[in-house]
């Protein structure tokens, strides 16, 4: 890969292609309209145009306002008439025919735009308090941790779409800071429920217990438990990858509990990059019942200078358009980046980048920087650093 591979964090430009596609769509009512005109104006009167007056209005619909579309249907109506009274067939029955057709698919234009127009208002209302739910859940964490530098993103897979189960928390304890990124099965509200149950369990065990294996029990259980009480989460919501870290307080040291989540990577200040691969392989959460095993920390260092970057497979399984995956870790090797925001940023806009504009999956992402000695909290320096 060329030094190039992840870009800087500025946000693409909107594409000139989509910007025409509106344009186009804009001006196609009155386009078809005097298209119409010009072919009953230039062909015997037994051809009509009386089809692509009707067919201006009800595409004005679905994309227009309700007053745009009346005048446009008004418009298909006038010029009919008019036309018919230029070629002085006003009052013959097919001239009153079309008429009549232009006017009542007018009217159906209408009908068609206050549908369109109350759908799309119910479907902002759920989209609202889906989001709402979510930030509720999900807040966004401090930039500063427990002497470490944090970023986190969630980026939807689509600027539309209702928001999935991809989870992250940072939790400043007595036995250091802990983190967890997850991915619930499932989308919508009822991920969001999932997810507030994930979150709470893990925020009130990295409290209590004093192990990381113990933070992951509690939360197998709590799925456990919440399963049992509501049958549309254990229906919908059965299982949740997850990896859990601990930071411990000047050990240099970052221990690593996976359960059936991608594994993590850590960027060391030097461009080296190392995968913190599980030493046992894990189920997910919430499939306890299926097998039950001891869960076990890995340990790898984590020097100052060095970032954690935790993420879910929205990331991972990103494809191009020959439906090759995003290698994260391909991606990134050799790069060096001032802080955590700064690697999310140029991340999200590389994944954009290979991917044409658009995923199939949200992602989390989680980035935690330990600095050096005398690093400045922020700093400004170029993003991508070769």
């Amino acid at each position: 890969m060329g030094q190039q591979a992840v870009g800087s964090g500025s946000s693409p430009r909107p594409r000139p292609r989509g910007e025409r596609a509106r344009r186009f769509i804009r001006a196609l009512p009155p386009l078809i309209i005097a298209g119409g005109a010009v072919f009953d104006l230039s062909t015997p009167p037994a051809f009509t145009a009386a089809p692509m007056f009707s067919a201006a209005p009800l595409i004005a619909a679905p994309f227009f306002s309700m007053l745009t579309t009346l005048l446009t249907g008004i418009a298909a109506v006038l010029v009919s008439v008019g036309l018919h009274v230029y070629n002085d067939t006003l009052t013959d029955v097919p001239a009153l025919t079309e008429t009549l057709t232009v006017i009542t698919v007018s009217a159906l234009a209408l009908l068609i735009n206050r549908v369109v127009r109350r759908s799309g208002e119910r479907l902002a209302s759920a989209r609202v308090i889906a989001e709402t739910a979510q930030k509720a859940v999900l807040p966004t964490p401090a930039e500063r941790i427990g002497g470490l530098q944090v970023a986190a993103r969630y980026e939807a897979a689509q600027a539309d779409a209702f928001i999935g189960g991809d989870l992250f928390a940072v939790q400043d304890t007595p036995y250091g800071v802990r983190l967890v990124v997850g991915d619930v099965r499932g989308k919508g509200l009822d991920a969001v429920e999932a997810v507030a149950v994930v979150i709470g369990a893990f925020r009130e065990a990295a409290e209590q217990e004093s192990t990381l294996e113990g933070v992951a029990q509690r939360l197998e259980r709590a799925l456990a438990r919440e399963g049992t009480r509501r049958t549309g989460l254990d229906a919908a919501e059965g299982f949740t990858t997850a990896v859990l870290a601990e930071i411990p307080r000047g050990s240099g040291l970052v221990r690593v509990v996976n359960r059936g989540h991608p594994e993590p990577l850590l960027l060391h200040a030097d461009g080296k990059l190392t995968l913190l691969a599980p030493s046992e392989p894990a189920l997910p959460l919430g499939l306890g019942e299926l097998a039950a095993w001891p869960d076990r920390a890995d340990e790898a260092p984590y020097p100052p200078g060095a970032t954690l970057l935790l993420y879910t497979d929205g990331l991972s399984e990103a494809r191009d358009a020959t439906g090759a995956f995003y290698d994260p870790a391909e991606r990134l090797a050799g790069r060096i980046f001032p802080g955590p925001e700064a690697l999310l940023d140029a991340l999200v806009d590389d994944v954009r980048r290979y991917t044409g504009g658009g995923t199939t999956d949200d992602m989390a992402l989680l980035a935690v920087s330990r600095p050096t000695r005398g690093q400045p909290e922020r700093r400004r320096t170029m993003p991508v650093v070769p």
